[in-house]
């Protein structure tokens, strides 16, 4: 039954007909998993049966969808590959029924090698296979480590339709994929993609669209997928524009479904008729919505029944909290304060009332007698020393313990809560408040989080698990942040402003400048190089730390690759 067709013709007798002026699409907006190929195969095939029971023709997947995006080394496996191809070639026996046919994404091996491909099947079998381009190497991305380039393609006749099928980065790059489709015949181009999130991302991938309309004149589908993969979040957001540059149709951002649309051929263009415009997120939202779904997916994906934090009475530990509950509800979620000496009253006092306003489990753990169990031990070793950040360390270090033991005793995975801006500079401690499976808010600036924290007092976003109204303190963000490892501590005694420090490292992170564009713009030379160099020095810490969601343009990980011995300093 399986088998390749290239000219896209099949067998009489199925009640199917040419695709001459309608085309009925579905496009499937869905959260596959990385790696669990028999799951994902069940998702297109109730997919499909979504699609079918709205008369759909053909339903379009998104990016390697049989094995999850991305499977990185997991393709380097015969034996993955082998699974995929089967699943593929069974989901292509369901086609005989003359209900929609598929394209769908999945490895291929053939005689040039590996590849990201797309497999277009109908009337009971793979009618072809079309092998993406342009394979990305930048960023998140590093397809060029296990897969080979195909080759230029040209349109694929779909009942009757000339179907032009460039795989997500065959219309950003400039191989001209696309206009090579356009003037071999192709009549509609439709774009399976693995987009990842950040902020700022749907706008970009519109004028990404649009340019290769102004090229080819051409109406383009750009269909993404939603869901989490480790630091990553897929948001879909799935689009069309028509060959005139007019928007066809927008679907949500963060929510999967099967969304039906149906083209009718003009004199000069295919046309979708009352094609959906979902109101999408304003820029607050849809972070918050990528940092939940991210927590969500990796709690979820990974098998963790629920997740354990400490609550410090923090804004960090608190709008963590907070995310932590929209994402999988207060029932998932234990909260843990743990206090020494240097903790607030008002922290204390705090951190309850977040924990109430939460409705999450609640306890307090002091760690007076761990970490001083610890000076003892050390007191000989330590002896005609002053105390200091070693000291401040082993408070952290006891929680971190605290926090792995309830882990290991409960099953409970433990969530961090280090912005962006300590992971920046190093102000997070190594096995104390960096220990555990995954951060949401490890892309984040503190400023953001302030920003994001009062945003979420005053709405609600869609998906929520948390309740409405103000989930977190306001007497958390207004105080000043403090580590509370010393008596009166600030943030401020050791760095600047975070206004002043976000920007600049903005500036050095995300936009890799220097300290004399820094200077040029205003900033104290003295804080923009000692910025720097907390920046270099901490890279060790960094390669030790969990993952956490990806939602800017560079983040710590796959986008940011820094030697961790590195004697480089811009204006030393």
């Amino acid at each position: 039954m399986t088998g390749e067709n290239t000219n896209g013709m099949f067998r009489e007798g199925l009640g199917v007909q040419n695709l001459t002026d309608r085309l009925t699409l579905a496009v499937a907006q869905l959260n596959p998993v990385v790696g669990d190929v028999a799951g994902n195969l069940e998702l297109a095939r109730t997919a499909r049966a979504e699609a079918a029971t709205q008369d759909a023709d053909l339903i379009l997947f998104t990016e390697l969808f049989i094995a999850g995006y991305p499977p990185e080394d997991l393709v380097l496996k015969p034996a993955f590959v082998d699974a995929c191809r089967e699943a593929v070639e069974s989901l292509a026996r369901d086609t005989a029924d003359g209900g929609p046919g598929v394209i769908i994404g999945c490895p291929l091996r053939d005689d040039e090698g590996l590849h990201n491909a797309v497999a277009v099947l109908d009337a009971g079998r793979i009618q072809t296979w079309r092998s993406k381009v342009d394979l990305p190497n930048y960023g998140e991305f590093d397809e060029k480590r296990v897969f080979q380039a195909g080759p230029m393609p040209g349109p694929v006749n779909f009942r009757g339709l000339r179907l032009g099928i460039p795989v997500c980065e065959d219309i950003w790059g400039e191989l001209g994929v696309c206009e090579t489709l356009a003037e071999s015949g192709a009549e509609i181009l439709l774009v399976p993609n693995g987009s990842p999130f950040y902020r700022g991302k749907l706008d970009v991938r519109h004028q990404v669209v649009l340019r290769q309309v102004i090229e080819t004149d051409l109406p383009i589908v750009y269909a993404n997928a939603v869901g989490g993969q480790d630091d990553l979040v897929f948001d879909g957001a799935s689009f069309a524009f028509h060959g005139d540059r007019s928007l066809a149709f927008q679907l949500p951002e963060f929510d999967e479904g099967v969304y039906v649309t149906r083209w009718r051929k003009t004199e000069d263009d295919w046309i979708c008729e009352g094609g959906p415009v979902a109101s999408l997120p304003d820029p607050d939202e849809a972070i918050w919505r990528a940092c939940v779904l991210g927590l969500r997916d990796y709690v979820d994906k990974n098998g963790f029944r629920s997740v354990v934090l400490g609550l410090s009475g923090g804004i960090d530990s608190a709008i963590v909290a907070a995310m932590a509950v929209d994402a999988l509800g207060a029932a998932r979620v234990h909260c843990v304060m743990m206090p020494y000496r240097y903790t607030a009253e008002t922290s204390l006092e705090d951190a309850e009332a977040c924990a109430i306003a939460l409705g999450v489990r609640y306890d307090v753990v002091p760690i007076a007698e761990a970490v001083e169990g610890f000076g003892h031990a050390l007191a000989p070793l330590f002896a005609g020393t002053e105390p200091g950040v070693t000291e401040e360390n082993i408070q952290s270090r006891a929680r971190g313990v605290i926090l792995m033991a309830i882990s290991n005793k409960f099953g409970a995975m433990v969530v961090t809560t280090g912005n962006k801006s300590e992971m920046s500079v190093g102000y997070a401690t190594l096995y104390g408040d960096m220990n555990g499976g995954f951060n949401p808010i490890k892309d984040l600036y503190k400023t953001e989080v302030f920003r994001l924290a009062r945003w979420r007092n005053a709405h609600r976003p869609a998906g929520s698990l948390g309740p409405d109204g103000v989930m977190i303190p306001e007497r958390i963000i207004d105080k000043p942040p403090s580590a509370e490892l010393r008596e009166d501590q600030k943030d401020e005694d050791s760095l600047p402003p975070y206004e002043v420090l976000d920007a600049i490292l903005e500036h050095l992170v995300e936009h890799d400048g220097g300290v004399d564009d820094l200077v040029a713009r205003g900033y104290d030379a003295d804080t923009v190089r000692h910025i720097e160099r907390l920046l270099y020095v901490a890279e060790y810490k960094r390669r030790q730390s969990a993952p956490g969601t990806k939602v800017t343009r560079k983040n710590f990980g796959r986008d940011r690759r820094y030697p961790i011995t590195n004697r480089f300093r811009h204006g030393a």
